[in-house]
């Protein structure tokens, strides 16, 4: 008989998989679809739609309305959106009535399919509302990475009830996905200074923009203040390249707000700033604790532009409201960081990557500043050779901080680990798993990419580990880890 395994990780058997009907209704300029670089023929639509008669206007608009309207919460408002940014093309644009303004508006609309290449690298935490559950049950919110057309990605969320037997019952989503709202934003100089240094421009330019401001400054308030350097171009050399690279950090840092009456899974974090132009990757959720007991839910997540990678942190209270902030410091780049969920002598933690193959650990006053990593582990075993990574957020136990680790092995295949670090001090490793948790089954290992099983982080039900993992970048399974059996192995 074949001995049993020293952790018994069960596979629930359940999969989380793409879903093409979900779509956002996006601008669209026609002349620059997906990656093309090509001019704008904006102008030339405009024109065609204005020489349409108005029974063609009425016709049209309604067949767009009766084949769209059913797919989108409040496609009026969306058009109207749309049609006011393309409107400075036109002449006398409040002279035009509301149906054709409606119908230039679906001509610079269309819809984007966030999840139809695939659904991938998860993490769960609990839900902020735990009320009207039942013995040993527990409301949960799993993030998910959802990539569509030209593998451009975005952040979408399913919810549901741990049962007391530590089963998952995902709620059914949503069918209305809303990307939210930018609303205003308040800068820190002291960030900016930071990130700026980082872009090897801090000096007297940069200078003459942010000490001219409050602490905490608004959007307006920098504009007037760069619009004071523009001024004086003639005498400050660099000044325009300043400007660019300040606009660069301002659009990096945003709020974004959901309506109140959608759903969760409705909400989509979908790329905002430039930088995250081509997408926002695997994000770290994780609830955090202050001593004071007050929660914030935090994420780390990769922002990509198709050349750069770099690291932003979003914050959220009630996952309707978001703030994203550009991160800096050393321990701060490239991609996979993941925080502790409260201070450890005072002090921030994360887990760090900042080298691209080894994991270490990283503690700050300020959780959008991460310098000096401390090195923590390097690829020893025969299936990390190649790099490691963490797999989100530290677990609390009473013997220490449960840390899964992904590896990488030979036919770049990924698998899950496991170590122990100390309480007190999470530099020093205390057990240490030789073999991996979990590797791809044969059925797993078919996908977007290859024999990959990726977790972005787990959550802690009673004794048992619940852990979301992705399957070769395609669909998303679960799996279960007894707390208890693991600790036994790793101390």
């Amino acid at each position: 008989m074949k001995p049993k395994p020293a952790v018994e990780v069960r596979r629930s058997g359940q999969r989380l998989r793409p879903d093409p009907s979900r779509v956002l209704a996006e601008l669209f300029i026609p002349g620059q679809e997906g990656a093309i670089e090509g001019e704008s023929r904006a102008g030339l639509v405009v024109e065609r739609v204005l020489k349409l008669d108005d029974d063609e206007v009425a016709a049209t608009l309604a067949q767009v309305v009766s084949s769209f309207s059913g797919r989108h919460a409040d496609l009026d408002a969306t058009l109207d959106e749309h049609f006011e940014l393309v409107s400075h093309r036109i002449e006398h644009p409040a002279e035009l009535s509301s149906p054709r303004r409606r119908l230039v508006g679906a001509y610079f609309t269309q819809e984007y399919a966030v999840e139809s290449a695939a659904i991938c690298n998860p993490s769960i935490v609990p839900h902020p509302d735990q009320s009207d559950l039942g013995r040993g049950e527990a409301r949960f919110v799993m993030s998910l990475r959802a990539v569509g057309e030209g593998h451009r990605s975005s952040i979408e969320f399913r919810t549901g009830v741990i049962d007391s037997g530590s089963d998952l019952h995902f709620d059914a989503p949503g069918t209305h996905l809303s990307a939210g709202r930018l609303g205003p934003c308040h800068y820190r100089r002291d960030l900016f200074h930071r990130v700026l240094r980082s872009l090897g421009d801090d000096g007297t330019n940069t200078a003459f923009v942010l000490d001219s401001l409050p602490d905490p400054f608004t959007g307006d308030e920098l504009e007037r203040a760069m619009q004071a350097l523009h001024d004086q171009l003639v005498t400050r050399r660099g000044a325009t390249e300043t400007i660019d690279r300040i606009r660069l950090v301002a659009s990096s840092n945003y709020d974004v707000a959901f309506p109140t009456g959608s759903s969760l899974s409705e909400r989509v974090l979908s790329p905002t700033a430039p930088i995250e132009s081509h997408g926002m990757e695997d994000a770290r959720f994780v609830r955090f604790v202050e001593d004071d007991g007050i929660a914030t839910y935090f994420a780390t997540y990769t922002a990509y532009d198709g050349a750069h990678v770099g690291s932003q942190l979003l914050a959220t209270v009630d996952f309707r409201t978001f703030t994203s902030t550009q991160l800096a410091g050393r321990g701060a780049q490239n991609k996979g960081m993941a925080l502790f969920p409260r201070r450890v002598g005072g002090r921030y933690v994360a887990f760090s990557r900042w080298d691209r193959e080894t994991n270490a650990i990283v503690t700050s006053d300020d959780p959008t500043v991460w310098d000096d990593p401390v090195g923590l582990q390097r690829p020893a075993e025969p299936w990390d050779l190649i790099q490691l990574g963490n797999c989100g957020s530290p677990i609390e136990s009473s013997a220490g901080w449960i840390m899964l680790t992904h590896g990488v092995g030979p036919m770049r295949r990924y698998a899950i680990g496991a170590d122990l670090l100390d309480l007190d001090d999470p530099t020093r490793v205390i057990g240490h798993l030789r073999e991996p948790l979990l590797t791809p089954a044969e059925d797993e290992r078919d996908g977007y990419v290859p024999n990959v099983v990726y977790s972005c982080g787990a959550m802690l039900h009673g004794d048992t580990i619940v852990l979301p993992y992705g399957m070769s970048d395609a669909n998303v399974g679960v799996a279960t880890i007894p707390a208890g059996q693991l600790l036994d192995q790793l101390t």
